[in-house]
Protein backbone atom coordinates (compact mmCIF):
# COMPACT_ATOMS: atom_id res chain seq x y z
CA UNK A 1 0.00 0.00 0.00
CA UNK A 2 1.10 3.53 -0.68
CA UNK A 3 -0.24 6.83 0.64
CA UNK A 4 -0.31 9.74 -1.84
CA UNK A 5 -0.55 13.45 -1.02
CA UNK A 6 -2.60 15.61 -3.42
CA UNK A 7 -2.41 19.38 -3.06
CA UNK A 8 -4.07 22.32 -4.81
CA UNK A 9 -7.30 20.36 -5.37
CA UNK A 10 -10.12 22.55 -6.75
CA UNK A 11 -12.69 23.28 -4.05
CA UNK A 12 -15.44 22.11 -6.40
CA UNK A 13 -14.11 18.52 -6.33
CA UNK A 14 -15.36 15.75 -4.05
CA UNK A 15 -13.65 12.71 -2.57
CA UNK A 16 -15.57 10.64 -5.13
CA UNK A 17 -14.10 12.75 -7.98
CA UNK A 18 -10.60 12.08 -6.67
CA UNK A 19 -11.32 8.37 -6.27
CA UNK A 20 -12.48 8.20 -9.89
CA UNK A 21 -9.34 10.04 -11.03
CA UNK A 22 -6.98 7.63 -9.24
CA UNK A 23 -8.97 4.46 -10.04
CA UNK A 24 -7.73 4.84 -13.63
CA UNK A 25 -4.32 3.73 -12.30
CA UNK A 26 -5.37 0.92 -9.94
CA UNK A 27 -7.31 0.00 -6.83
CA UNK A 28 -7.98 2.88 -4.44
CA UNK A 29 -8.34 1.83 -0.80
CA UNK A 30 -9.37 5.22 0.56
CA UNK A 31 -9.63 8.93 -0.16
CA UNK A 32 -9.55 11.56 2.56
CA UNK A 33 -9.92 15.32 2.17
CA UNK A 34 -8.43 17.40 4.95
CA UNK A 35 -10.91 19.78 6.54
CA UNK A 36 -10.45 22.73 8.87
CA UNK A 37 -11.17 21.64 12.45
CA UNK A 38 -13.06 24.80 13.34
CA UNK A 39 -15.09 25.47 10.19
CA UNK A 40 -15.29 22.00 8.66
CA UNK A 41 -14.39 23.48 5.26
CA UNK A 42 -12.21 21.58 2.80
CA UNK A 43 -8.63 22.92 2.89
CA UNK A 44 -7.68 22.07 -0.72
CA UNK A 45 -5.57 18.99 -0.11
CA UNK A 46 -6.01 15.36 0.77
CA UNK A 47 -4.68 11.84 0.64
CA UNK A 48 -5.31 8.76 -1.48
CA UNK A 49 -4.25 5.29 -0.40
CA UNK A 50 -3.64 2.85 -3.22
CA UNK A 51 -3.31 -0.92 -2.87
CA UNK A 52 -0.38 -1.32 -5.28
CA UNK A 53 2.78 0.76 -4.91
CA UNK A 54 3.66 0.46 -8.61
CA UNK A 55 0.22 1.75 -9.64
CA UNK A 56 0.56 4.55 -7.09
CA UNK A 57 3.94 5.55 -8.56
CA UNK A 58 2.38 5.64 -12.04
CA UNK A 59 -0.45 7.86 -10.78
CA UNK A 60 2.05 10.21 -9.10
CA UNK A 61 4.18 10.45 -12.25
CA UNK A 62 1.21 11.10 -14.50
CA UNK A 63 -0.80 13.49 -12.30
CA UNK A 64 1.99 15.64 -10.81
CA UNK A 65 1.70 19.09 -12.38
CA UNK A 66 -1.47 18.25 -14.33
CA UNK A 67 -4.20 20.87 -14.47
CA UNK A 68 -7.60 20.08 -12.98
CA UNK A 69 -10.33 22.72 -13.32
CA UNK A 70 -7.74 25.48 -13.72
CA UNK A 71 -5.53 24.41 -10.80
CA UNK A 72 -2.16 22.68 -11.05
CA UNK A 73 -2.13 19.56 -8.91
CA UNK A 74 0.76 18.74 -6.58
CA UNK A 75 0.97 14.98 -6.27
CA UNK A 76 3.66 13.03 -4.41
CA UNK A 77 4.17 10.21 -1.97
CA UNK A 78 2.90 11.23 1.43
CA UNK A 79 5.53 11.71 4.10
CA UNK A 80 4.90 10.56 7.66
CA UNK A 81 3.49 13.29 9.84
CA UNK A 82 6.13 14.58 12.27
CA UNK A 83 5.40 13.66 15.84
CA UNK A 84 4.33 16.44 18.16
CA UNK A 85 4.98 16.56 21.87
CA UNK A 86 1.95 15.63 23.91
CA UNK A 87 0.01 18.46 25.51
CA UNK A 88 0.67 16.90 28.89
CA UNK A 89 4.34 17.91 28.62
CA UNK A 90 3.52 21.63 28.20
Amino acid sequence: MKQIYIGNIPYSKTEEDLQNLFTEFGTVNSVQFVKDKETGRFRGFGFVEMADGICADEAISYLEGKELDGRTLRVNEARPRPSRPSRESW
